[in-house]
């Protein structure tokens, strides 16, 4: 299932920075956002269909990854979020390690559990609940095996 086709073009000053230092080094550990690790995802663009990498903060356990469409707390879902559910196959690439997986929103006890170990490794999403009406989103990435 690995993912293949055209890239979009980063418009994001710091996020392209952030990417371009991965592809020089190889590894997700040449960056960082406030000190946390990032985990770069793969996704085909819900529109165009081009293929657009999104580094966001490393939240794993037992190999599953939690990607949180937080935004900040802007009161609208960063644009990947749109991407992700139209195309919830996705490339995780962390440290150097790359694998395939598949995405799926999660709620309830579940998304509970989630959300304390997504606050855990990046505490400022406790604050960006506060700043925005909407709940924010939380997302599995579980391995294609």
């Amino acid at each position: 299932m690995p993912l293949s086709g055209e890239y979009a073009e980063e418009k994001t000053s710091w996020v392209a920075k952030q990417l371009a230092t991965i592809d020089q080094t190889g590894t997700t550990e040449s960056v960082d956002v406030m000190g946390r690790p990032v985990t770069v995802f793969t996704m085909r663009g819900a529109k165009s269909g081009k293929l657009r990498r999104v580094p966001l903060m490393r939240v794993e356990h037992d190999g599953v990854y939690a990607v949180v469409a937080s935004k900040g707390g802007a009161p609208e879902h960063p644009a990947w979020y749109h991407n992700i559910k139209a195309h919830p196959e996705v490339e995780v690439f962390d440290g150097t390690e790359r694998h395939d997986g598949v995405a799926r929103e999660i709620s309830g006890a579940e998304r509970d559990e989630w959300w304390e170990r997504a606050v855990a490794a990046y505490p400022p999403y406790a604050e960006y609940q506060t700043k925005t009406d909407r709940l924010i989103p939380v997302f599995l990435v579980e391995p294609v095996r």
